[in-house]
């Protein structure tokens, strides 16, 4: 009588486990990510769009787009940038390395301004919704830092992004070539399968 009641117990209490270690992850997984288009503004204009990509938890944020201002070089480089991103182009520049994801905080990341070629530490959050995220550029410590909001944008304005970032950073969502018939999604082809 013991034995039965026994297994009964052991199964019981490896199932409350199994459900103990995953629900973290699950929620962990339902969770929005910074990855996606963001913009910046200021004083309500757009200064920029910036592409945040997801490499295995290790976010880059990349310029997407640029909105210059009257007098402005809309080819700006890094021209004062000392690493590997010296002389590149603004437009495509990783600025934004290193940020690794913890929830909705993405931590011990760094953010280049481009104007100045400075490299500063950096760390994001994400709103609970997805849809702001705080970037905070700070020297030492974040006490001495600065915020920025960005805005998620929709998907539909990675559209107006130019076609060189989409060929380097969203291949996959590059437009068939003209005479080129679109690749069949993997739902497609098992339907055509026989």
């Amino acid at each position: 009588m013991r034995k039965p009641r026994l297994k009964l117990l052991t199964a019981l209490t490896l199932a409350g486990l199994a459900v103990l270690t995953t629900a973290p992850l699950a929620r962990a997984q339902q969770q929005p990510t910074a990855a996606g288009l963001w913009q910046k503004t200021t004083d309500g204009k757009p200064v920029i769009w910036v592409l945040m990509l997801d490499h295995d938890g290790v976010f880059e944020g990349i310029i997407a787009k640029t909105f210059p201002r009257p007098g402005d070089d809309p080819n700006m480089v890094c021209s004062k940038c000392e690493d590997d991103r010296k002389d590149k182009p603004v437009l495509g520049l990783s600025f934004i390395r290193g940020m690794k994801r913890d929830g909705l905080k993405y931590e011990d990341g760094n953010i280049l301004d481009p104007r100045d070629g400075k490299v500063y530490n950096a760390v994001m959050s994400l709103s609970p919704d997805g849809q702001t995220l705080t970037v905070r550029g700070y020297i030492g410590i974040t006490l001495f830092g600065m915020n920025e909001e960005w805005t998620r944008l929709p998907d539909s304005a990675k559209a107006s992004l130019d076609p060189s970032i989409i060929a380097t950073y969203l291949p996959q969502s590059r437009p068939p070539a003209p005479g080129q018939r679109p690749a069949a999604s993997p739902k497609a082809k098992k339907q055509n399968v026989q």
